[in-house]
């Protein structure tokens, strides 16, 4: 891969980052609504964790033994009792509005165009577009982590794959993930899904990305000794390159 290529690699692809303590950036709507939450949610955390620790310097401020020599006798106040039990009730009704929101929201599964179908195995993943119907069968591909001796220049090691997932960008996907072998869970961060892949059953989930790019992520259950070693690439492409690459995938399968 050349240099220039490698450059525009890292430039558009939404991937762990060295020393990295926030979230990733959102390209769906829900994971834009999560990371909304999260700020929200940081807010009274920070409100109420500063609130208890200054009671706590002035417990030791005020009630320590050099300050006060004798104990005083504990007095009962309704008052009290009545503003620290609706304090946190009312904390609490800020707090459960929006989360139901967003987990009505990200639940909510519109009227898909295109449907995919996600399977996992011990340890890479298939990968199914069976709303197209061909001659030998719907679209199906295995997608196997790329070991690091046969890695191209520019590329991550332990996150890239032989064969990524090409979706369409502004366009409602239903994805439908199951396993063949054990419990394992398709998971991309900035797409802000994490679906566990469960033999027998077959669970269903949402995705509308906004913005073209490369997004990476890997199995998020303890699958066995391989478990971390089936990354997920998604690429996202614009409707008409899809097409372009979904009919090649066409005619070679």
């Amino acid at each position: 891969m050349s240099s220039n290529i490698s450059a525009s690699l890292l430039t558009f692809c939404d991937a762990p980052e060295n020393w990295q303590i926030g979230v990733q950036d959102p390209a769906t709507p829900s994971m834009e609504g999560m990371l909304f939450f999260h700020h929200q949610l940081m807010f009274f955390l920070v409100m109420i964790g500063t609130f208890v620790f200054w009671l706590l310097i002035q417990v030791l401020i005020n009630y320590n033994a050099e300050t006060n020599k004798k104990s005083f006798k504990f007095t009962h106040s309704s008052e009290l009792e009545i503003i620290w039990t609706i304090t946190p009730a009312v904390l609490l009704m800020f707090i459960a509005v929006p989360s139901f929101s967003l987990l009505y929201a990200t639940e909510e599964i519109d009227l898909p165009t295109l449907t995919v179908k996600i399977i996992g195995h011990q340890w890479y993943w298939s990968y199914e577009f069976s709303d197209f119907a061909v001659e030998k069968g719907s679209v199906l591909f295995d997608s196997y982590m790329v070991q690091t001796k046969d890695l191209e220049k520019g590329t991550f090691r332990l996150l890239e794959v032989d064969h990524r997932l090409v979706l369409p960008i502004k366009t409602h996907i239903r994805l439908l993930v199951t396993s063949a072998d054990v419990i394992h869970s398709w998971a991309v961060p900035s797409l802000g899904v994490k679906i566990d892949a469960t033999p027998g059953r077959i669970s269903q989930g949402a995705l509308y990305i906004k913005r073209k790019g490369l997004y990476f992520g890997q199995c998020s259950e303890i699958c066995g000794v391989g478990h971390a070693f089936m990354p997920i690439v998604v690429k996202a492409l614009d409707v008409n390159n899809f097409v372009k690459w979904l009919f090649n995938k066409i005619e070679n399968n």
